[in-house]
């Protein structure tokens, strides 16, 4: 499954089941749950940390979808870019970025 499609098939099973589909500052709320739930889950190494990742996922591609936003289009880009990016290590051993590319 690509990207494009996991954001379709999320805001459909949203749609239909009457969960959030417009306040975007609660969606965000909801995706800082979720990215407190799998730190949970990782950090007690419980057997749910995957599908707590992949909520988090959703939440991305929800609130992606409120906003117009091609979720594949701009992940592909920002992937890109990361590609693209230099990073030198500092005095303490931080990585600090050098160049955009």
């Amino acid at each position: 499954m690509d990207i494009a499609e996991a954001q379709k098939l999320a805001w459909e099973n949203k749609s239909a089941k009457g969960f959030n589909t417009t306040d975007v500052a609660l969606e965000f709320g909801l995706l800082t749950a979720e990215v407190g739930e799998a730190f949970t889950a990782w950090r007690k190494k419980l057997p749910d940390f995957g599908e707590e990742l992949a909520d988090i996922v959703l939440y991305a591609a929800a609130l992606a979808e409120m906003n117009g936003v091609d979720l594949d289009v701009e992940v592909a880009r920002k992937i890109e870019k990361n590609v693209r990016r230099t990073y030198e290590r500092n005095a303490d051993g931080v990585p600090v970025r050098t160049s955009d590319g």
